[in-house]
């Protein structure tokens, strides 16, 4: 047994050929795509409930969010606004950008507009598809 396993682990794995993995066309036809069943009439109005159900919940929690941030904004505003009233200075420097918060990089375009006159020289086609044999 120790031979035969010696004797494996010294033989070269086998390759895959890559036309192995590509499905062929006639598996891909329309006629070959299943039917769904037809739904009871009570199977389908207990999903046409549970959707309901589900964009309510889904409204609300939507509006639950927009609330916690308009009372947020608006609290920082109400300190914002005493925070002027107490120190222009302050204020100044908490309205600041801080430009270190969020890392942001921009450059310019990275095209130019073609050169007038300009001939662009003749490429070649390297092929670089595999080929496997056994």
């Amino acid at each position: 047994m120790k031979k035969k396993l010696k004797k494996l682990e010294r033989a070269a794995p086998e390759l895959i050929p890559i036309e192995d993995f590509i499905t062929p066309l006639k598996y891909t036809e329309s006629s070959r795509e299943r039917s769904l069943p037809d739904l009871s009439p009570e199977e389908s109005e207990r999903r046409v409930l549970l959707l309901k159900k589900w964009c309510v919940f889904k409204q609300k929690q939507d509006e639950a969010e927009k609330k916690a941030i308009k009372a947020l904004v608006e609290s920082q505003q109400e300190a914002l606004r005493e925070l002027q009233l107490e120190s222009e200075e302050l204020y100044q420097a908490a309205i600041l950008r801080d430009e270190g918060l969020f890392p942001f990089e921009r450059e310019g375009p990275t095209y130019t507009p073609p050169l007038p006159g300009y001939d662009p020289p003749e490429g070649k086609c390297v092929d670089i598809t595999k080929v496997y044999t056994q």
